[in-house]
């Protein structure tokens, strides 16, 4: 089993917590995104959507996304800690609270900077095709992230972590979206005291320590 990875990019990251808090020992292959090694014919063989990370299994079959992957991971070892809930009610809460933290934070963050940053002109959306950056994706992605923000501060007023009461993947989707906001130069406002005391406390996890 090879884990395809680029530990610095926010969603190797989040697969990169994800296993360190199973422990999880997976054998890593380096794919360099600076020199868009994810678009080689080799690479693309293997993960046509041409992103990182991605998993290939000992037979071969290759799963990409980071859904697929953790949940390959959570059912291939079903060990505590369960990141993806342990009820069918936390299931479902752990994976409404990622999919929001994810179509709510990370991709504003992504908005701005693909279609901001000198080295995506024309690669503003991850994957085989080019697309141009777009200057009112980035103005617009600069609108939501301060939603994200109030909105995830106020479901940690009355929550110990994002999902309920256990760390989940909700919480490694989250984090990372925090430290990438950084990339942006945006940080979790002041008045946001709750999510703020939730990312001071997360941060300090082993896991995260160990990827940062």
């Amino acid at each position: 089993m090879k884990l395809y990875d680029f530990p610095s990019a926010p969603n190797p990251r989040r697969v990169n917590i994800f296993l360190a808090e199973k422990g999880i020992e997976v054998e890593r292959v380096a794919v360099d995104l600076m020199k868009q090694e994810q678009l080689q014919a080799k690479y693309m063989a293997k993960n046509p959507a041409c992103d990182v990370p991605m998993l290939e299994l000992d037979d071969g079959t290759c799963i990409s996304q980071i859904r697929g992957i953790t949940h390959y991971f959570e059912a291939a070892y079903p060990e505590t800690p369960l990141l993806l809930g342990r009820s069918p009610a936390e299931k479902g809460l752990v994976e409404m609270w990622e999919h929001l933290a994810f179509m709510n934070g990370l991709l504003a963050v992504a908005e701005v900077f693909r279609n901001s940053a000198k080295g995506f002109t024309d690669r503003a959306v991850v994957g085989p095709h080019n697309y141009p950056q777009s200057a009112e994706l980035a103005e617009r992605g600069a609108l939501r992230l301060p939603n994200f923000f109030t909105d995830f501060d106020q479901q940690l007023a009355n929550n110990e972590y994002v999902a309920g009461d256990a760390f989940s993947l909700a919480d490694i989707t989250a984090l990372v979206t925090c430290d990438f906001a950084k990339w942006i130069k945006a940080q979790i406002p002041e008045d946001c005291q709750h999510l703020r005391a939730w990312y001071a406390r997360v941060s300090e996890r082993p896991s995260v320590k160990a990827n940062p």
